[in-house]
């Protein structure tokens, strides 16, 4: 390693950003340098050879005139006093001219907008990018960094009127978020000051979502400006948690190995059986596909006259979207059925409704990577077995040699688009088919490919970012998780702003106050989801006790569990909650 690199490597953050500050002016100064004596050489070599062609011209000429004539000619001013007679000359004339143009039209004018302008534009922009937030700014949500999840916070933070306030190091990347509305403050991401100056103290919870490295030195600097506010970060690698534990964060999420198993979880809720999602208090938030079990071909009145438990069925979907609770919609072989009950009531579900003749083996992972492997993982402690096709010779056993000798997943190495690679992994005996690449174009290919391959197979895709998740639905996808909401949903609630549970990409339970408008009125008012979106699935008492048998709104005070997504949480608390501060 040369002695530069290991000294770039031992700088601060502080001292790399001076460098680079320093390496830019440095830049800018021998660009400059050349563009300016790029002009001063054609001014005298044009003025060497005006003199040289005046030898063939009536007259007189001298040095000054013929830096004169160099330069209104470049420059296309041409006054006209003195030209040339002769062809060479006005040859010349053409060359000076056509050659200033060049100069003065695009190299001056680069070198002015690159160095000069836009540098001032940026010292113009930053200024009036925020470095504090008022004094009396407090209970926010400091966003450390701006990615997938922190943007799906930072927006959904907006929906419920929560504060929250993006720490960004690039001022014009900050500018460019101010100028969009949001709330952000500039500083180096290693200074106690910016985290003072972001009011750190008064936060309701600092939020970091950068690299494992990154976050530690984040953590280690919010602790000196704020002793006792909460930190959360997300860790790319299980080794991280500990040294995250030990640089002061509170709550440290492995947001891969998370997606992974959700992911797993909706193949193995995909026989009749439950699968835990979330929970409020003692009430369990399940899902339950209808293939293969009695349930379909009923229709939802005749189900629920069917039930000998007490779960309540919440919300049917299909292909990830929340179809209308009445009592005469058809269940089909792809509804999956939200349910609401104790763990005693949800396993008398699977007594009654648990199909023993599907199979939710084996399952094809196309992917290595983090959520890949801990997909496989969940999968193979429950049994399932499972086989990984990743493209990266090695990956995958060097990092998941966890479960070696122990668990029923097998590995293979290839192309996950190639159609030979597929069979070799058992593609056409397989139950489900998990596709996990960080790649989002890539994984609208996958999902299309395997679904041609096989209409009926069941594909869990992952989306990195929101919008891409009608377009995987769209592909083909029966179940899609972005990493963005997954990450987004854990903080928020780590955050105590309220709880969420995420029941399919788009569609989340969410608590709302219960409006006075709607009391007395039915908990399955088709008014409320026609004007909306959202679902009324049950009513919350005052003391937090989920009364999901209620089945009008009471007027006591308490909260309502809605379902839905975003654009129908944004018109229901517009509709029906007005514009007062709201949390949840």
């Amino acid at each position: 390693m040369r002695t530069t690199e290991r000294a770039a490597m031992g700088r601060s953050p502080a001292e790399r950003r001076r460098a680079d500050r320093l390496l830019f002016v440095g830049r800018r100064s021998r660009a400059g340098a050349v563009i300016l004596g790029i002009g001063v050489l054609m001014v005298v070599v044009h003025s060497i050879c005006f003199m040289a062609l005046t030898q063939l011209e009536p007259g007189e000429r001298s040095w000054i005139g013929a830096v004169y004539w160099t330069i209104t000619t470049m420059s296309t001013l041409g006054y006209g006093d003195i030209t040339f007679t002769s062809d060479a000359g006005r040859l010349f004339s053409l060359w000076v001219l056509l050659s200033g143009v060049v100069y003065m039209l695009v190299l001056l004018p680069f070198f002015v907008i690159q160095y000069v302008v836009t540098p001032w534009l940026d010292r113009r922009r930053a200024a009036r990018t925020p470095r504090r937030v008022p004094p009396a700014l407090r209970d926010h949500v400091l966003l450390v960094g701006s990615d997938a999840v922190t943007q799906t916070f930072a927006a959904r933070a907006e929906r419920s009127r929560v504060p929250a306030v993006v720490v960004l190091e690039d001022a014009t990347l900050a500018g460019e978020l101010h100028d969009q509305g949001r709330n952000v403050v500039v500083g180096p991401l290693d200074s106690a000051a910016t985290y003072r100056s972001a009011g750190a103290s008064r936060a309701r919870m600092v939020v970091s979502t950068l690299s494992d490295t990154a976050n530690t030195n984040v953590a280690f600097t919010v602790r000196q400006a704020a002793a006792r506010v909460p930190i959360a970060v997300t860790a790319s690698k299980p080794v991280s948690v500990d040294v995250l534990d030990l640089a002061g964060a509170d709550h440290v999420l492995e947001l891969g190995a998370v997606l992974g198993r959700e992911m797993a979880s909706r193949v193995l809720g995909s026989t009749g059986r439950f699968h835990t999602i979330g929970s409020f208090g003692t009430t369990i938030i399940a899902e339950a596909a209808a293939r293969g079990s009695a349930l379909v071909g009923l229709t939802l009145g005749e189900a629920v006259d069917l039930l000998r438990s007490r779960v309540r069925i919440l919300a049917i979907m299909r292909k990830g979207r929340l179809r209308p609770m009445a009592p005469d919609v058809r269940i089909t072989d792809g509804t999956v059925l939200v349910l609401a009950g104790l763990e005693a009531d949800l396993a008398q579900w699977d007594e009654q409704f648990q199909c023993s003749e599907f199979s939710e083996d084996p399952v094809v992972i196309l992917g290595g990577g983090r959520v890949g492997r801990s997909a496989s993982r969940a999968l193979s402690d429950e049994g399932v077995p499972n086989t990984i096709i990743e493209a990266t010779p090695g990956r995958v056993e060097n990092s998941y040699s966890v479960l070696e000798g122990t668990a029923s997943y097998a590995v293979i190495e290839g192309d996950a688009a190639d159609q030979r690679v597929l069979r070799r992994a058992g593609l056409e005996q397989a139950s489900a088919v998990l596709v996990t690449p960080r790649d989002d174009d890539l994984n609208v290919y996958l999902t299309l490919f395997c679904k041609r391959l096989r209409p009926e197979l069941q594909v869990v895709s992952r989306a990195t970012y929101e919008r891409n998740v009608a377009t995987l639905y769209r592909a083909g996808a029966d179940s899609v998780l972005s990493y963005a909401t997954i990450g987004a949903t854990d903080l928020w609630n780590h955050a105590g702003l309220s709880h969420r549970v995420l029941v399919a990409e788009g569609n989340e339970l969410f608590l709302v106050p219960r409006p006075a408008s709607l009391v007395r009125r039915s908990v399955r008012d088709d008014e409320v989801r026609r004007r909306t979106g959202c679902h009324i699935v049950a009513v919350l008492d005052e003391d937090g006790t989920l009364g999901y048998d209620t089945e009008s709104i009471p007027s006591a005070p308490g909260q309502l569990l809605l379902l839905g997504d975003r654009h129908s949480e944004h018109r229901f608390r517009q509709l029906y909650l007005g514009r007062r501060k709201r949390r949840g």
